[in-house]
């Protein structure tokens, strides 16, 4: 009878050895799962326009969804066509001068040149015998000192004509100076930056989404006047959608950049999102207010943000997530 009770006492104990031993294995086995609380946080951007001028239209209102590239409105474009012509003109002026510098003077105009030196060649050679003459008319007291005088003035201005001619002459065969060339060049370039500018400028009279989003705010209506920059719409970008968590310093090396992880939200708690972590803050800060886990309330925290790979429009702005992931971290 003592051998039965004791058999019965073994086993009880056996027993409650394999409970407690059971428990234990289930607690370590389920802290090896690292469950985190976020919040989802979709980008909001203010788009405008980044010249100034007429609001002409708008092609979208609050609560529509806009795709990539999509034309949000119009400024009135008529002030930046005429710029834009106007710039144009001053490109075709400054490389018409460039052109003309780089050709050089036509063959008329340096036929021209040489013929003038020829006729100034003339002059000179006449005013020069009339000096000899009036010189030896002068060695002979046969002429005045006042007629010498005149004769020696008019064989020196004679002279001068001969040099220009020469000197147009030579500039019109060697064409135009290098330091003209490189003004003109300038300019050129000059006017077409204005032209670039004025062809953007032009473009910016409209604007287009970003991303792929949803018009939260419609600020202005057609024909308000716009200074640069001025907010139109506010428009949230629903691509990507992010989660931004907090990990405590015990469990940060379980926070690796492209680890898997599910998502949970109130709304559907038995399918979970995926995503994987994207950034990790270097810095440590106070964990905030919005996230409720006791624990975590007062202690320092980590950053985190996740990018979830299949997002629906069912995840909103601020929403309360549960990030799990297991196999303390590792990448999947």
């Amino acid at each position: 009878m003592n051998n039965k009770k004791l058999v019965g006492i073994v086993a009880i104990l056996v027993v409650i050895a394999l409970i407690i031993g059971g428990f234990y294995y289930y607690r370590s086995q389920e802290d090896r799962g690292l469950t985190l609380y976020g919040n989802v946080d979709i980008r909001t951007v203010n788009l405008g326009f980044r010249v100034s001028g007429r609001l002409a239209s708008l092609a979208v209102d609050e609560g529509d969804t806009v795709a990539p590239g999509a034309l949000l409105g119009k400024l009135d474009d008529a002030p930046f066509i005429n710029s834009l012509n106007e710039a144009k003109a001053n490109v075709a002026a400054a490389q018409a001068q460039l052109d003309l510098l780089l050709a050089g003077y036509r063959a008329e105009e340096i036929a021209q040149a040489r013929a003038a030196v020829a006729q100034q060649q003339a002059a000179f050679s006449y005013a020069d015998s009339y000096l000899k003459r009036q010189q030896g008319l002068w060695a002979s007291k046969a002429t005045s000192a006042n007629d010498l005088e005149d004769a020696k003035t008019a064989r020196n201005q004679a002279l001068a004509n001969l040099q220009a001619a020469k000197d147009k002459l030579s500039q019109y065969e060697t064409g135009n100076r290098p330091q003209e060339i490189e003004q003109a060049q300038a300019t050129l370039a000059q006017a077409q930056a204005a032209a670039d500018q004025a062809e953007l400028n032009l473009k910016d009279t409209q604007l287009f989404a970003p991303s792929t989003g949803t018009i939260l705010t419609r600020a202005v209506e057609p024909g308000t006047m716009l200074a640069s920059g001025s907010t139109v719409f506010s428009v949230s970008l629903t691509r990507p959608v992010w989660i931004r968590a907090y990990v405590s310093e015990e469990n940060l090396s379980r926070a690796i950049p492209g680890t898997e992880i599910e998502i949970y939200t109130d709304g559907r708690p038995d399918k979970p999102y995926h995503g994987k972590i994207g950034f990790v803050s270097p810095t440590a800060e106070f964990t905030p207010k919005s996230v409720e886990t006791p624990e975590l309330r007062t202690a320092l925290v980590y950053r985190l943000r996740v990018i979830v790979t299949d997002a629906d429009d069912s995840l909103r702005q601020g929403m309360p997530v549960t990030l799990r992931f297991n196999d303390n971290g590792a990448k999947r």
